[in-house]
């Protein structure tokens, strides 16, 4: 059994580390806050650009543009948005599982990383780190996301990548985040999703469908990018509350455990004392 000594120094040291996970948990919540609100700001417009865009497509004739053809090259460009720091609970782990489970073969996969923690373990597992943008993820702005928007949309239309994909964590609520992969190029819909008096009407561009479509992928995709960060940065920060949490919550009862465990080895001692004590007197007398 250990002794008082070593169960009190245990305890302290527990009691410490209770001290930084309530810390931690304190700063995740106003944080939360404060991504909560920007998430739930952006998101009617993330997904009434991709509601748009899908719908656009859908009633128009085939299209003859390089953003909504596959390219020649099998490979596929997959943004991974995670976090730059841990104590996330499975936060990190979840969007490699959803990267690693995919269809996607390895060798055709180009990561483009937003976040450090996905990035090291993608790489770890041999995926191709074509670009590292984790700095993003401290404090995502759109122009961030223009900036990515371009570099990947280059790639694109230069048949270096033929598919371009987005793994990110959907906010839901405080407590639920879905890992998600999505699907940007080429823009798939379902035909027989659209309403039947919309299948007979064509969209008609003006000046021309090259020039329309050349502004509206980029602005899709740019769109689709920001709102997945501030997803993303929401859930980050719920995850961690709840990791934090329960780590206090944990330690609250590995110190209630040390505490017992304590008092029964100092009642132990006590006894112990005492009858040498009693054994002693009797002896003298």
């Amino acid at each position: 059994m250990a002794s008082m000594r070593d169960i009190k120094r245990r305890r302290t040291s527990i009691q410490s580390t209770q001290q930084i996970t309530k810390a931690m948990k304190l700063v995740s919540t106003v944080k939360l806050q404060k991504a909560r609100g920007r998430a739930e700001d952006a998101y009617p417009y993330f997904t009434h650009v991709y509601e748009a865009v899908t719908s656009l497509l859908s009633m128009s004739d085939k299209l003859d543009h390089p953003y909504l053809q596959s390219g020649q090259s099998e490979k596929a460009a997959v943004i991974v948005i995670s976090s730059n720091r841990g104590l996330a609970g499975g936060y990190n782990s979840n969007i490699v599982k959803k990267l690693t489970g995919s269809t996607l073969k390895k060798e055709n996969v180009k990561v483009y990383a937003v976040g450090g923690k996905a990035r090291d373990s993608l790489r770890n597992k041999g995926y191709e780190i074509a670009a590292d943008h984790s700095a993003v993820m401290e404090h995502p702005h759109y122009a961030d996301a223009m900036e990515i928007c371009h570099e990947v949309l280059e790639a694109f239309t230069a048949g270096e990548i033929g598919e371009i994909y987005m793994v990110y964590t959907h906010f839901k609520n405080t407590v639920s985040h879905i890992p998600t992969m999505m699907k940007l190029l080429p823009v798939e819909f379902d035909e027989a999703d659209a309403p039947a008096t919309d299948k007979r009407l064509l969209m008609n561009y003006e000046p021309n469908e090259e020039e329309v479509l050349n502004l509206i992928i980029p602005k899709y995709v740019t769109s689709l990018f920001y709102g997945a960060f501030v997803d993303a940065l929401a859930s980050e920060n719920g995850a961690r509350m709840q990791a934090m949490d329960s780590a206090t919550s944990n330690a609250e009862d590995m110190i209630s455990d040390l505490t017992l465990k304590y008092n029964r080895v100092r009642q132990g001692t006590i006894t112990q004392e005492l009858t040498e004590i009693i054994a002693g007197a009797e002896a003298i007398s």
